[in-house]
Parts: structure tokens; C-alpha cells; sequence
């Protein structure tokens, strides 16, 4: 669940286009959108609860894009997130720097000036 929602808030790609008469759709603005998410700007993973009922299109969370065009690596990139982000904490307690940073569009999504956090080894008594 909190996988999925920093793909809302922020998407890898932010704008993906067809070519039929040229159609531009903003990831970013769909997942961004207060008419289909609640309070778009705060993080709540909660949005994902397998157990809560979905009354939102199938297409509005779409890091990957949909339909047939959409990213082929999109299974093993969800099975890496969730197995980079257990090995990690399981050693470390990630803290957020204190600044908020600035999204940088480019055809990938990046933050200005890269994200910078605190890691601090847990104490595991070994």
C-alpha cells in the first residue's frame, strides 16, 4: 500500500502520449486529481487497502501506464521495490530530509537536486 501511493504522489513517468490525432495524458495530474482522490496531496496508504471498496476507475492509479501499450516490467518493478524496501528496513531506519523537494519533469519524474535522507543502522543486538 505505501509502494503504490509514492507511485501516485509521484509517479516514474509523469506524461505518457499516443499518436492518433497526438493524445497527452499527465499521469502526475490524474493521480494529482481532487475529483478522483481525496486530499491528493497527502500521503495515505491506506487508499490501497485490498479490504476497503474502490469506488475509483481501474484507470485512475496508473504509474505504468494501461492497456496494451502499457511498461512489460511492470510486475518485476513492483516485486524489486517491494524487495529493496524490505531488505533495507529490516537494517535501517529511514528518515526524510526536513525540506519537501521540488519535482523535476523530465521524461522520468526526478527531485531536484536528488532526494536526501537519514539512515541510521537499527541495533539489532548481533
Amino acid at each position: 500500500m505505501c509502494i503504490k501511493e509514492s507511485l501516485r504522489l509521484h509517479p516514474p513517468v509523469a506524461v505518457i502520449s499516443r499518436r492518433w490525432n497526438i493524445c497527452v495524458i499527465s499521469i502526475f495530474g490524474i493521480h494529482h486529481n481532487p475529483s478522483v482522490w481525496a486530499d491528493p496531496e497527502v500521503f495515505n496508504p491506506f487508499r490501497f487497502d485490498p479490504e476497503a471498496p474502490q469506488k475509483r476507475s481501474p484507470l485512475a492509479f496508473i504509474p505504468f501506464s494501461a492497456g496494451p501499450r502499457n511498461c512489460i516490467g511492470q510486475t518485476f518493478a513492483m516485486n524489486e521495490m517491494k524487495v529493496a524496501l524490505a531488505l533495507t528496513l529490516l537494517r535501517f531506519r529511514i528518515l526524510p530530509d526536513e525540506e519537501e523537494p521540488r519535482r523535476k519533469p523530465e521524461l522520468i519524474l526526478r527531485a531536484e537536486g536528488g532526494l536526501w535522507l537519514r539512515v541510521e543502522p537499527l541495533n539489532t543486538g548481533q
